[in-house]
């Protein structure tokens, strides 16, 4: 644990869109001192080094939002996405319960198989149809063996001002384009990282900490093609969207059809409020425009 009186905490993925997300949320917060860990200070990918790198800080708070993610690419690329996913949160956990340290860990609804037509709870049956998934669900795994007292979060559909994601892709086609096609029969809900980032400030600055796996993401359900014609919407464009099924639009990894996440355990433990999806994206696409 750190000398100072200030809470430590480090975040790995720190370029990323949760990880930007949470150097906002942090900033101005004196309470804590933070360390934000890209790629090339803590590489994912050299299991070897992950011990050496967080000794250096010594935090007392870990959140570990560094994953791979490319979930097609990830079918390609199973050994790379199994050492970044499983091997370097298998170190991590290892490393927090060697030395007495708090660990958040984001995970993700590619656990389940879509096979549900309920909302899925923390104790909802895994089976991921995909490398990535698959390799996710060995990381929790790990966390859960090695560091009972660890925090997983599961998400879904995480979007954010920054980096790529589905509503910046959405945002450029359907200002270039007459018409598109968009997946209408794959059902979740979308998160907005921002949100998602203050959930986890909560969870730190409190004095509730307990351990286990989570549900977050934002509230209401939608499917692919509803979150595209409510983008369209918001911003007023004019652009045709065109319901089509998953078969119309094949990719390398299979996704769940339903992911819909039950956020009950969250809300009760933390006493954390969920914003509805459609008022955080418009939040989100209000913070774009200006």
């Amino acid at each position: 644990m750190s000398p100072s009186s200030k809470k430590t905490v480090l975040v790995t993925g720190s370029t990323g869109q949760l990880g930007l997300e949470l150097q906002d949320v942090f900033r101005n917060q004196v309470q804590f001192e933070c360390f934000f860990l890209d790629r090339k200070q803590l590489p994912l990918d050299q299991i070897n080094l992950i011990h050496p790198v967080l000794d250096m800080y010594q935090p007392d708070y870990i959140i570990h939002a560094g994953a791979y993610t490319a979930v097609d690419l990830a079918e390609s690329e199973p050994l790379l996405a199994e050492k970044i996913n499983h091997l370097a949160s298998d170190q991590i956990a290892e490393y927090c319960a060697i030395n007495d340290t708090k660990l958040i860990a984001i995970s993700t609804d590619y656990v389940f198989n879509g096979q549900s037509s309920l909302p899925l709870d923390e104790d909802s049956a895994t089976e991921p149809l995909n490398v990535y998934g698959e390799t996710k669900l060995k990381g929790e795994q790990a966390i859960n063996r090695l560091l009972p007292d660890g925090i997983i979060i599961r998400t879904s559909w995480v979007y954010s001002k920054y980096g790529k994601n589905f509503v910046k892709t959405m945002q450029r086609l359907l200002s270039e384009r007459d018409q598109i096609q968009v997946i209408s029969d794959q059902i979740g809900s979308p998160t907005y990282a921002k949100d998602l980032a203050e959930a986890i400030f909560q969870i730190i600055d409190s004095d509730k900490w307990q351990g286990g796996i989570y549900h977050y993401s934002n509230e209401g359900q939608a499917s692919w093609y509803e979150f595209a014609v409510t983008i369209r919407d918001i911003l007023n464009l004019q652009c045709q969207v065109l319901a089509i099924g998953s078969e119309e639009y094949p990719t390398a990894a299979q996704r769940p059809k339903y992911s819909l996440l039950d956020k009950t355990k969250i809300k009760n433990t933390f006493e954390i409020n969920i914003p509805e999806w459609k008022s955080s994206l418009q939040k989100m696409l209000n913070e774009v425009s200006n």
